[in-house]
């Protein structure tokens, strides 16, 4: 049995983020921030008071909004559909209005388990306004103050009431990458033809996810997990003809991978929608692969020149590895596992602390860090605190002192002495004296 999933519905402001990070147990921070696509439908892996559950925030429905209110409630019905229980998330303080109206006659088509919790339950004019809700006609309401994390348990008690943690599977050890990116180009194609390779033993297995198809496959003695995010599409439905749309696909990809490998289309070359989800696996920490596909399509294709364009485009990853190939064509296709697997395993590296300081030390001698206000940077340690992502920790006089241009000089000699391609590296600078 799958983890059950919860969605978090409701008007703008009403603390569904709150409630979102409390069940996380952190701050998701989203760095697009177009209206009505990618802020508004967010997905989770929650352990809140023992409780194991996946959970989806959503963007506020307001219906003074015009401009962006279809987009939202699109966003609102993928998540319902997405889900086994909601929580529809009301404000005790505001009381009612007509926007949790709209919200009530989205959820009453449902058919899920719906559940009301009223947030801000922790005043007097919210004891006065929660009876308010009644009026909408569910049967289970929660009182709760997700600031002041009151109610919470409560409520996932009642969520999930029906599920029982002893059916739940094992976490799957195997590496899992995602095929993602635009649509139409070549995602399934690019499948079809990995799994088509002689030394490849398929076998299909049911999605964690319903737009998604994860397949099982053997390459070199190892069981690995492909998911395709272009395998399962819902015709009909309106979101799912909407180009933008993939990109929210692609994210919830972005988070169950190990590796992402994004394709790119030689025929069309590199638009903006290309960066925009390699910057959300960027965000997300994960290794990453370049693939162009379609490179048949194009006569006397230029390798070296359309790697310039990479490069340039993809200015904020230039250290990812870059596949070209022809998955219609099956040429090159042998070129893109052996990659992927590199990445993997580069994620996980463990660097030597003496190696670290080493690397550091020398760096610093070569390029010593310009002083500002008449203080300089000081760097006195450097340890590796964690892996995919790889993570350094470096112990300096004031963090502050740290220009942008300097981490980036840094990284790159970290890159130049170690093999770390594919996978992002986080430096995070520790002022004396914190922890």
């Amino acid at each position: 049995m799958k983890l059950p999933t919860i969605a978090l519905v409701g008007r703008p402001n009403v603390g569904k983020s709150t409630i979102f990070n409390r069940f996380v147990g952190s701050k998701i921070s989203i760095i697009e921030d177009t209206p009505g696509v990618t802020r508004d439908r967010i997905y989770g892996s929650a352990n809140y008071k023992d409780y194991k559950f996946n959970v989806i925030d959503t963007g506020g429905i307001d219906i003074t909004n015009e401009k962006f209110n279809n987009e939202i409630k699109i966003q609102a019905e993928i998540a319902i559909d997405e889900s086994d229980v909601i929580l529809f998330i009301v404000d005790g303080a505001d009381g009612i209005n007509e926007n949790d109206r709209v919200v009530r006659d989205i959820l009453y088509k449902s058919n899920k388990k719906v559940i009301v919790v009223i947030n801000k339950t922790d005043n007097k004019k919210s004891d006065n306004n929660k009876y308010d809700f009644y009026e909408l006609g569910f049967e289970y309401y929660f009182n709760v103050s997700a600031e002041h994390n009151k109610g919470l348990e409560d409520v996932i008690k009642e969520a999930l009431r029906e599920y029982d943690t002893k059916d739940y599977e094992q976490e799957d050890t195997r590496v899992k990458f995602s095929i993602i990116g635009r649509p139409n180009v070549g995602k399934s194609s690019l499948v079809n033809a990995l799994l088509n390779e002689e030394r490849v033993i398929v076998s299909d297995i049911a999605g964690t996810t319903r737009d998604s198809i994860d397949t099982v496959f053997r390459y070199d003695k190892e069981e690995y997990v492909v998911i395709d995010t272009a395998g399962m599409r819902k015709k009909g439905r309106i979101y799912e003809n909407i180009e933008k749309y993939s990109l929210l696909r692609s994210m919830k990809s972005i988070s169950r991978s190990d590796v992402c490998v994004i394709v790119i289309n030689a025929e069309e070359g590199i638009i903006e929608h290309d960066k925009h989800i390699a910057s959300y696996a960027l965000e997300a920490g994960k290794p990453i692969v370049l693939v162009v596909n379609k490179i048949d399509t194009i006569e006397n294709f230029n390798k070296k020149e359309f790697e310039k364009k990479m490069k340039a485009e993809f200015q904020f990853i230039t250290y990812v590895p870059i596949v070209y190939l022809s998955a219609l064509k099956k040429t090159r296709i042998h070129t893109l596992m052996p990659e992927i697997i590199k990445v993997y395993n580069n994620s996980y590296k463990e660097i030597k602390t003496s190696v670290l300081n080493n690397i550091i030390r020398d760096a610093y001698d070569q390029n010593i860090a310009p002083s500002y206000k008449g203080r300089r940077l000081k760097i006195y340690y450097v340890v590796q605190v964690g892996y995919a992502p790889i993570r350094i920790n470096l112990f300096v006089n004031d963090k502050k002192l740290v220009h942008f241009s300097y981490y980036r000089y840094l990284e790159n000699k970290l890159r130049e002495n170690i093999d770390l391609e594919g996978t992002p590296i986080i430096l995070q600078f520790k002022s004396k004296g914190e922890s």
